[in-house]
This record gives C-alpha cells, sequence and structure tokens, in this order.
C-alpha cells in the first residue's frame, strides 16, 4: 500500500512549475499581443520622455528602489542645458515662387477709360496654377534628296534613340519609372492615365520599356556596387518583397532586397536575393573592409569573425525593445529609456551645432562614454533581477549581448548611433510594397533593386530623378563605358 501511495509533494512541486510557467507563458502571450494593438493602432514614434517632460527630473533613487538590489545609484547622470536664443523675426510675407517656373502674364486693365492717363507702376499679384502632365508626339522628319544626275540619294540619319524600336520617347519613358519607383503608381493605373489621354498602352508593352530601358542603365547600377563596396563605412539591412514564382502557381515567393548604404558620401544600394539566409550578404561583402553597422539580427554575426570588418549595432532597436517592455516593468524599461535618451540628445546637440567629425569624437569621449558605460553595468544588475524569458528580461538580454557593439559608435565622429540611414532608404520600399503588392518575377525584382539604388541615390543628394534619368537615357548608349560612373546622380 505505501509503495502505491499518491506522492502529494511531488504533485505539489509540479504544479507549482506547471503554473509559474503557465504565468510566463501568460504575460509573454500579453505582451506580444500589447505590441500588435501598438503597430496596428499606436504611434511609431519611440522617443520617451518622462509624464513631467524632463529627462534630468527623472530620480536615480526612485529608479533604484524599483529595482531592489541592483546598484542603479552606480549610474552617473550626465545632464546638460540646452541654451537657445529666442529671436524674433518678421513674418517674410508669401513665399516667393521660383524663377525659373514659366510666368503665364494677364494683364487685367481697369474698367474706367484710361486713354490720356500716364502708368505710374502696376500691381503684381502671382499664383501657383498646375496643369495635368500632356502626352505629344515627337515626329521626326527626315527629308530624301536624290542627287545630279541620279547618283543616289542623299537623307539624313535618325538620331540615337534610348528604344529605337519602340514608340516611347525618353521623357515618357523616364516618368514611367519615376511614377511607379519614386512615387509609387502601379502600371496599371499608370494605364488607366492614359486612357483618360485616348491612349492604350498594354501591361505587357509599357513592361517591355522598363524592362529594355533598365538593360541601359545596367552598367551604372554595376559602377554604383563597385563604388559602395570601396566604402570603409557601410550600414545594412534588409526588407521582404512578394514574387510570383511560375514554380508556386497561385501563391508568392517571399525575397528579400538586402540595402547597404554609405551614409557619408549618400550611396545606397539595393540587392535582390531570393532568400534571407547569410548567402547573399556574404556573397557581397566578401571583399569588404571596414566597419560594418547592422541590427541584431543573427545572419550578421557571421561578419565578427571577419579580420577585415568591426560590426556596430543599431541603438535604435535596443531602445525599441526597452520601449515595448514598459507594460512588463515600467520602472526598469523607463530608466533604460531615460538613460539611451541622454545619448541622442547629445547626438541632437552636435547636430544642432553642426559639429565636424573630430569635434563630435570629442563631445562623445566627454558625455556619451560615461553614460554608455554606466549604463552597461546597471543592465547586467538589472538582469540579475529579471525573468529572462520576460519582455524586460529580454529587452536586457539584448543590449547585454551587444554592449560592446553598441558603443563603439562612440569611437569615431563620423559614425551613427542607429541604423536610421538605412532605414529610412528602405522607406520608399515599404510604401511601393501596399501599392503594387509584389513583383512579377525574380528578375523584376532584381530590376526593381537597380531602380531604388539610383532613385534613392539621387534623393540623398537633392536631385530631381526625373531630369537625371532623362538625361541619363539619352546619353549612356554613347558614353565611354570606362567613364560609365560619370553618369551617376552625386556626380
Amino acid at each position: 500500500m505505501i509503495e502505491n501511495a499518491i506522492d502529494y509533494k511531488t504533485l505539489y512541486e509540479e504544479s507549482i512549475d506547471a503554473n509559474r510557467n503557465n504565468l510566463l507563458q501568460i504575460n509573454a502571450l500579453q505582451q506580444e499581443l500589447a505590441n500588435l494593438r501598438r503597430l496596428i493602432y499606436g504611434s511609431k514614434n519611440e522617443r520617451f520622455l518622462p509624464a513631467n517632460g524632463s529627462l534630468s527630473q527623472l530620480s536615480l533613487d526612485i529608479q533604484a528602489d524599483a529595482v531592489g538590489a541592483c546598484s542603479v545609484t552606480k549610474a552617473q547622470k550626465i545632464e546638460y542645458t540646452r541654451n537657445t536664443t529666442q529671436i524674433t523675426k518678421e513674418h517674410p510675407g508669401r513665399t516667393k515662387l521660383p524663377e525659373h517656373l514659366e510666368r503665364r502674364e494677364i494683364i487685367i486693365e481697369p474698367a474706367e477709360v484710361t486713354e490720356g492717363c500716364k502708368k505710374i507702376g502696376e500691381e503684381i499679384t502671382e499664383e501657383l496654377d498646375y496643369e495635368p502632365g500632356k502626352l505629344f508626339v515627337n515626329r521626326y522628319v527626315r527629308p530624301k534628296y536624290v542627287q545630279a544626275n541620279n547618283a543616289g540619294i542623299i537623307i539624313s540619319s535618325m538620331i540615337d534613340r534610348p528604344l529605337p524600336k519602340a514608340i516611347v520617347g525618353t521623357g515618357l519613358l523616364a516618368q514611367i519609372i519615376i511614377d511607379k519607383y519614386v512615387d509609387h503608381l502601379p502600371l496599371y493605373r499608370q494605364m488607366e492615365r492614359f486612357k483618360r489621354e485616348g491612349i492604350n498602352i498594354p501591361y505587357s508593352t509599357i513592361s517591355d520599356w522598363i524592362k529594355n530601358g533598365c538593360a541601359l542603365i545596367d552598367p551604372l547600377y554595376e559602377a554604383l556596387k563597385k563604388l559602395i563596396l570601396q566604402s570603409s563605412y557601410l550600414h545594412a539591412d534588409e526588407s521582404p518583397i512578394k514574387v510570383l514564382d511560375k514554380d508556386k502557381k497561385g501563391s508568392t515567393h517571399r525575397g528579400y532586397y538586402w540595402v547597404y548604404q554609405n551614409s557619408i558620401e549618400g550611396l545606397v544600394l539595393f540587392d535582390y536575393q531570393e532568400g534571407r539566409g547569410r548567402e547573399g550578404p556574404q556573397q557581397m561583402l566578401k571583399d569588404f573592409k571596414g566597419y560594418l553597422q547592422t541590427d541584431g539580427y543573427a545572419v550578421y554575426d557571421y561578419f565578427k569573425d571577419k579580420e577585415d570588418i568591426e560590426v556596430l549595432h543599431c541603438m535604435a532597436h535596443a531602445r525599441r525593445m526597452f520601449y515595448e517592455a514598459r507594460d512588463n516593468d515600467k520602472a526598469i524599461a523607463e530608466y533604460a529609456l531615460q538613460q539611451i535618451g541622454l545619448l541622442y540628445d547629445i547626438e541632437r546637440k552636435a547636430k544642432q551645432q553642426q559639429l565636424e567629425p573630430e569635434q563630435i569624437l570629442v563631445l562623445r569621449q566627454t558625455e556619451s562614454v560615461p553614460v554608455l558605460q554606466s549604463l552597461g553595468t546597471w543592465m547586467k544588475e538589472a538582469y540579475l533581477k529579471a525573468l529572462p524569458k520576460s519582455a524586460i528580461g529580454k529587452a536586457l538580454g539584448y543590449s547585454i549581448k551587444r554592449w560592446p557593439e553598441l558603443m563603439l559608435y562612440a569611437s569615431d565622429g563620423k559614425f551613427n548611433i542607429d541604423n536610421n540611414p538605412v532605414e529610412n532608404s528602405i522607406r520608399p520600399v515599404a510604401i511601393g510594397r501596399k501599392n503594387y503588392l509584389f513583383a512579377g518575377s525574380h528578375d523584376a525584382a532584381k530590376r526593381s533593386a537597380m531602380l531604388y539604388s539610383l532613385m534613392g541615390t539621387c534623393k540623398l543628394h537633392s536631385i530631381n530623378p526625373f531630369i537625371w534619368l532623362r538625361d541619363v537615357l539619352q546619353r549612356i548608349d554613347n558614353h565611354p563605358i570606362n567613364k560609365i560612373s560619370e553618369l551617376l546622380p552625386q556626380n
């Protein structure tokens, strides 16, 4: 009978463990639900400001009580006062319209008889108006002449055209590309606009125009790739794109744009790969030497072991995890956000004062490094009291594991505190996805990567992409291939 007795103590201990695991799972699911709701309904701004509106008012003593035995008092609180001078400016009046715009003069004479009157001046009022862009036809006429004594016929050769066998002109081809890849207007919507002008252009025809246009500028893409890989400091990130796959009828393939940006020289490169494995960046960066700034995606860990590459991480990603963990442990999360906020305040100070990289380095070594060091120590102590699988535990673990790479930006004034420059270059792709939904094929996705690269570089240099692309399409066929980089947007 004793052998068959129920071991209530064991059952009790097992039930306690089960309840503890259930509570952890419930907390994780609640946190995940809160994050999903925030993504759908909440603000995307992750900048943290305390309720009283002043970062410097947060008391370290209060935070120390909140985290128990953690030595929060070891943290050093760095403060500075931003002095601003209020300058009262007179209202400049109505914005002056650019001089390069066409002026259509409309003269309004007085209703009274002006015969015999002397004109003493005039009142000028300008308004900005618009009329829809118009299609027009270039009609190339080449007269033919017969020589004396019927010796032969003289006729001029046809001028060079980007697509000599197509009816599309340079300006229209450039505008179609800009409408889709800069203004995110899908081809079928462009077709509807053409129909309103009485022009029916099949979808396949427009697609062929873009395909053949991309074949012309492909050498430019290769020149841009070569230039970017010669950089000594790159940002890297990736973004998904749905692609129609002939082998998967009725469904789409999930491909990825791998994006590399030189934020110092204003260059960006999109590289399409069919997967999110490390093969894409591994092949692209096989000869790269320098500093590579990334988020915490595990694929980039491969580059930490490369002798010629130093990896930096993104402070914005670390901040995001604490921002999302506020519902789990408000005191710890808000203290971390407050300290990270001090780091971003220092970056804003450098930007407002328009400091040179050498001056930024001095500022970071003086003000940022003490905050980084004390915050790193505090997080290790706070982690000992946190549940590893909780939201705050994951946030602390994420940063602790990557803290040397997160601190590295302070060692050079040219580095960025986060990976936001490349994420800003990816943002147009996210907008485009919502409009055209997917790429028609893997080859189409590669062409899109080429156009996003060149259009994105135009944007980084504040260049009108239409003017640049129209000019390049007119010239590239006769441009020396060994000087092709002269046609890149930054040049």
